[in-house]
């Protein structure tokens, strides 16, 4: 087939999007644990320092586009940590509280870890959901033993809290 008819970037891997910010609800506190700050604090500053400057002074298109998503990764840590509020770990910890890592138990037997984050922190491959979901709002303020329901994209469902950690 003729390189005509192939446009150059479909060569190259493609890029991850960057992960955009969940919105907050009005009113609502940017709320983040203190891992979560020192470890954007640390990206943002590695960004700024090594990454950045790397990027700059390379002539290549393929470095300006990433100098490019670079930038908008700044962009938003220092956004996310600019409006952040620092939640320390409570003193009762004998409740589900922010910052949280809650082992649970489904009808089925199945144990799951979740740790309870600010929007900005949440991956769900991690096990890590936002303060706002329904399935960290059930687990707020829950004691150990504790059923909660939440209503999930498969339907209701209801976990049994086994463990309550703080780190």
């Amino acid at each position: 087939m003729s390189r005509a008819f192939v446009r150059e970037s479909d060569d190259q891997p493609e890029r991850p999007t960057l992960v955009r910010r969940a919105r907050l609800p009005p009113g609502a506190e940017n709320y983040i644990t203190p891992d979560g700050a020192r470890r954007f604090r640390g990206e943002l500053e590695r960004l700024v320092q090594t990454e950045r400057p790397r990027l700059a002074t390379a002539d290549d298109p393929d470095a300006k586009r990433q100098l490019q998503e670079l930038n908008q990764r700044i962009d938003l840590l220092q956004q996310c940590l600019e409006s952040a509020v620092v939640v320390p770990p409570p003193t009762d910890t004998s409740r589900v509280q922010f910052g949280a890592t809650v082992t649970v138990r489904d009808r089925g037997g199945e144990q799951t870890r979740y740790r309870i984050v600010g929007v900005d922190e949440a991956d769900i491959d991690r096990g890590w959901v936002n303060w706002l979901s329904p399935l960290a709002r059930a687990l707020l303020n829950s004691r150990l033993g504790e059923h909660v329901s939440f209503k999930s994209p498969a339907g209701m469902q209801e976990l049994v809290v086994e463990a309550i950690a703080y780190e």
